[in-house]
């Protein structure tokens, strides 16, 4: 019922709801643009000249020939392809265009922490300050953009690398969690200064990564363990501190990374050993969860799992701020407090 006004008094007027019949059509009509909104996501091709690009084989292919290529890089090329292959009328398709191949990334079973944050990031700094020029030009302009953001991202693991080295000092003991691209890196830069040292690496839950690291440091000299995640507690106590990567580093200054690191900050905590991170800057990501079961669904679990998590166990575990010492970046060293300025900086 509504109530209308009118001739100074007030009349009762009944709003009458749709038929069947408009019903019926309404919810084909709603069935049908799911359909077409479903479809349009399972096919992320973006066509040139008759020749359709493979947004998701074309990222998966970059990932199968470099293992140690990280999910956010491997966006950040695809994007960077998208943009050499397509012309664009308008900024605001090229934008579409970009969200759409995210999302396309986002349906592969990788973990979509880092695609999500890197396909920001590199949206945003290509398209800063393109007013009064024409699209050509404005194309040009992000081409160059994007690649000297990859060149820059392809850096940074040398970069956290050495920050890292004035802490790894001959001696001592360090405990990492499963395997980390860059943390591998800045064990490995200490060894070739001549520094000598042991790591405890985890298993790291499902999967071989573990012992993948564990071959990559032993290839490289470097005296390792691999330990069960369980062991966690009883080696924490003999380590000096603990050296983990980021899957993503949120606005709080917590991380998202492999399941266990959660339990592993709580124990270095306990047990007053320094817990480092080591993360590039594009896993910065605009998350704010406040425990664990406020961070995404589908940043914990693949994608096949999605519709009943109920028995499975999660992919990643949220660590808060409290538990992280510092924070090892392309940006500088960091405390958790300062992740929230650098991403306001980054997203400005």
């Amino acid at each position: 019922m509504t109530v209308c006004k009118g001739a100074g008094k007030f009349k009762s007027q009944r709003v009458l709801g749709p038929s069947g019949n408009q019903k019926q059509m309404f919810i084909l009509l709603t069935s049908n643009v799911q359909q077409i909104l479903s479809n349009f996501i399972k096919m992320p091709q973006i066509t040139e000249n008759g020749q359709a690009f493979d947004v998701v084989k074309y990222f998966l292919q970059l990932l199968e020939e470099d293992r140690d290529m990280s999910s956010g890089i491997a966006a950040i090329r695809t994007l960077l392809m998208i943009l050499e292959k397509k012309q664009f009328g308008t900024i605001h398709i090229l934008h579409t265009t970009m969200r759409e191949a995210v999302a396309a990334m986002r349906n592969t079973d990788l973990s979509i922490a880092a695609i999500v944050s890197a396909g920001e990031l590199f949206c945003r700094f290509i398209t800063l300050s393109l007013d009064d020029k024409d699209m050509e030009e404005c194309r040009q302009i992000m081409l160059n953009r994007g690649k000297i953001f990859l060149t820059k991202l392809l850096n940074s693991r040398q970069v956290i690398a050495q920050q890292a080295q004035r802490f790894i000092t001959d001696g001592c003991r360090i405990l990492t969690h499963s395997r980390s691209r860059v943390v591998l890196k800045a064990l490995i830069t200490a060894s070739q200064n001549k520094k000598s040292f042991h790591v405890y690496v985890t298993q790291g839950g499902t999967g071989n990564s573990g012992e993948e690291m564990v071959k990559d440091l032993n290839a490289a000299g470097i005296d390792c363990t691999l330990i069960l995640d369980s062991a966690t507690g009883y080696v924490m106590e003999s380590v000096d501190f603990v050296m983990v990567g980021a899957e993503a580093v949120v606005e709080s200054g917590g991380i998202i990374n492999r399941i266990g690191t959660y339990t592993m900050g709580l124990c270095a905590r306990e047990m007053k050993k320094p817990f480092y991170v080591l993360a590039e800057s594009f896993k910065f990501s605009r998350l704010y969860p406040l425990n664990q079961r406020d961070l995404p669904n589908e940043y914990k679990y693949s994608r096949k799992h999605l519709n009943d998590v109920s028995k499975v166990h999660p992919l990643v575990d949220y660590t808060p701020p409290a538990y992280i010492t510092l924070l090892f970046t392309d940006l500088g060293r960091l405390t958790p407090s300062a992740v929230s300025d650098e991403l306001i900086k980054l997203y400005m």
